[in-house]
């Protein structure tokens, strides 16, 4: 289950190979972002599936800039201090939706401990931004942990976004090394807060970083507790090497074997494999 190298930087197995980006919808929402100079976690995040869901008209865009003021060890988005938060940002977002005719589009941002509110009013109001631009586009609001707040948590939910996703990112025992800030209890306590108005709530982690299969299956279990019904599994890529490292690559077979546990606890749905990115198909979870 696990490649070994005497360098502490392991070489990338042939399965997360991935091919060059092409295609006439992906070629087109790539243009409407540089020209209106939108931020995507896609780009950012080095996305290793960005053509397949450009090419599928579903894309995500990162809200709120693109300077995070927390700095997790396995992310590559800036962190410093961020510009004022830009109040015409919400009509921009929604006019390049449009503009990048979008059937589904995922909704990021940094996180934003400089604003009283979290950015949680920004983020209702290009929400409903888009939904008053095209009833026909679906969206998925890719929260923040709000500080573990329930009354921002719930400026979101009350845009009437179709998914709303938090990501616990790792196992209990990891997450101090990995998050910046963020504990395991207070996102589960948002993911709690999110599935008890009846919105398709979805997390998701990484593999990779030293846990266990138990580890994995408890991180499960704990969603499943919380009432999320949409889970997303898949192997962490070191953005840098100022990042911290891979200490495995997990197999298909594993990722396919956590795929058929989740099933099996109950999830709705569970995108298990290498390459899942929390945003990986994610049309289809409001189905």
């Amino acid at each position: 289950m696990k490649e070994t190298s005497s360098d502490k930087f392991l070489r990338k197995p042939s399965w997360l190979k991935t091919r060059v980006p092409a295609g006439k919808n992906y070629l087109s929402v790539r243009e409407i972002v540089e020209q209106h100079k939108l931020h995507t976690i896609c780009s950012s995040g080095h996305c290793p599936n960005m053509h397949e869901c450009w090419g599928s008209s579903t894309a995500t865009l990162m809200i709120l800039g693109d300077i995070c003021t927390r700095a997790c060890k396995f992310c590559n988005v800036k962190t410093g201090k961020p510009e004022p938060a830009d109040h015409d940002e919400p009509q921009r977002v929604a006019d390049s939706a449009r503009l990048m005719k979008l059937k589904h589009v995922v909704l990021t941002s940094v996180d934003r401990d400089d604003l009283a509110d979290g950015g949680a009013g920004i983020w209702a109001a290009t929400i409903r931004a888009i939904k008053e631009q095209s009833s026909q586009i679906t969206i998925e609001a890719l929260i923040p942990d709000f500080d573990g707040k329930p009354e921002l948590v719930m400026q979101v939910v009350e845009a009437g976004p179709d998914v709303i996703s938090h990501n616990l990112e790792t196992v209990r025992r990891i997450t101090p090394q990995v998050r910046s800030r963020a504990r395991y209890e207070k996102s589960l306590k948002v993911l709690r807060t999110i599935a008890d108005t009846g919105v398709i709530t979805k997390s998701g982690i990484m593999l990779g970083l030293g846990e266990t299969r138990e580890e994995v299956l408890e991180t499960l279990r704990d969603m499943r507790d919380a009432g999320v019904s949409v889970a997303t599994i898949g192997q962490y890529l070191q953005p840098t090497r100022k990042h911290l490292p891979v200490l495995e690559y997990v197999t298909p077979e594993m990722f396919d074997y956590y795929h058929d546990e989740g099933l099996k606890m109950g999830f709705r749905h569970v995108e298990s494999a290498p390459l899942v990115r929390s945003s990986y198909k994610a049309e289809k979870h409001i189905h």
